[in-house]
């Protein structure tokens, strides 16, 4: 397996997409981002997914060169169409938008429409945080998980995120999907020929669940919490595909699609903490502090709050490197080689020691 050092990945990553056609500054965000999520130990967001976004740019799925346009401003409201661009080039405008609304307003919210994959949406949420907002992230997703008591896809893994500026103490921030896992834990298992996982987290094309690696790939993921999961996932829908009048359900492509573009719709929601409460910072380390006293319960040393787990291994991977499964390093190598990239373990220094 594949070790590399972060900033060596994102330098191939930014050439590969720069051969394929995209502008260098936005090859730079696309790259940066996906290490990102590497690092914080999240592979299922990380570098594994530009395979799949230089087969989109190869098929004529995707814009490279997009980078949409207003559609409409009142107030803290925007919607943007994203003219098919990269998600995360659309994502970017966005967000710059949400703060700068926030600013002005004191709240914001942002919904694009016709994009693509955004990566991480705690790389979006974060943003928003460091400058002193609540961010929230939302987007909907391929229709590859079935409604409660259904066995036909309708929603994706519709992701909810969000990040919270603090005080003393490390950031808080949660992103998780609405499914038990996210689609590319499976995506990933399945590319890794790892023959099974575990249960819980997806059902075949019947709607059985099944542990069979190849069947949930060819099946369906399991809503989060059975009923509550598939409500919240039509609640994101609700924000993003019907609020920006973009595509909704069986309407989306998705990243294993070719022939169809993706037509992904993203929301974004900042809120200026200062507006409501000057004291926010001191208070939410306060419950962070609260939370992290409560006595583990047995078989753990110590209280998490969200973000410790991930924070904790971008410093352990900062250090020793990311390790690339070699079904994702060799899928990645073979899209690249399309746009004549060189193989990135043909180049010095690609790999650690």
């Amino acid at each position: 397996m594949p070790v590399v050092k972060a900033e060596a990945l994102s330098a191939w990553s930014q050439g590969a997409l720069v051969a394929a056609g995209v502008r260098a500054d936005h090859a730079a965000l696309v790259a940066n981002s996906l290490v990102a999520a590497n690092l914080r130990g999240v592979d299922s967001h990380g570098i594994h997914l530009l395979a799949s976004y230089l087969d989109q740019i190869a098929a004529g799925d995707v814009d490279p060169v997009a980078t949409g346009e207003v559609v409409s401003e009142s107030g803290g409201c925007l919607v943007y169409d994203g003219k098919n661009g990269l998600g995360q080039v659309v994502s970017d405008i966005c967000v710059t938008q949400a703060i700068r609304l926030a600013e002005a307003h004191g709240i914001a919210i942002v919904t694009a429409r016709e994009s693509n994959h955004f990566g991480s949406a705690a790389w979006w949420a974060r943003r928003m945080a460091e400058t002193g907002k609540i961010g929230l992230a939302f987007c909907n997703a391929s229709p590859i998980v079935a409604p409660w008591q259904g066995k036909e896809g309708r929603f994706g893994t519709n992701p909810i995120c969000m990040a919270v500026p603090v005080g003393r103490r490390e950031p808080w921030l949660l992103d998780m999907a609405t499914t038990t896992v996210a689609a590319n834990r499976i995506f990933k298992a399945y590319n890794n020929r790892e023959p099974e996982i575990p249960a819980g987290w997806a059902m075949d094309k019947d709607g059985i669940p099944t542990t069979d690696t190849d069947a949930a790939y060819a099946g369906l993921l399991m809503p989060l919490g059975g009923y509550k999961g598939s409500g919240l996932a039509m609640m994101v829908e609700i924000l993003c595909g019907v609020l920006s009048g973009g595509a909704m359900a069986t309407e989306l492509g998705g990243l294993r699609y070719r022939g169809k573009p993706f037509r992904a719709s993203q929301t974004f929601l900042a809120i200026d903490v200062m507006r409501m409460q000057p004291e926010f910072r001191d208070r939410i380390d306060w419950l962070i502090e609260e939370v992290k006293s409560a006595a583990p319960a047995a078989g753990f040393e110590e209280v998490l709050v969200a973000n410790e787990p991930e924070l904790r291994m971008e410093r352990h991977r900062r250090e020793h490197g990311l390790p690339i499964p070699d079904g994702t390093w060799a899928g990645l190598m073979k899209s690249a080689g399309v746009f004549g990239v060189v193989a990135m373990d043909s180049a010095e220094s690609a790999r650690m020691e």
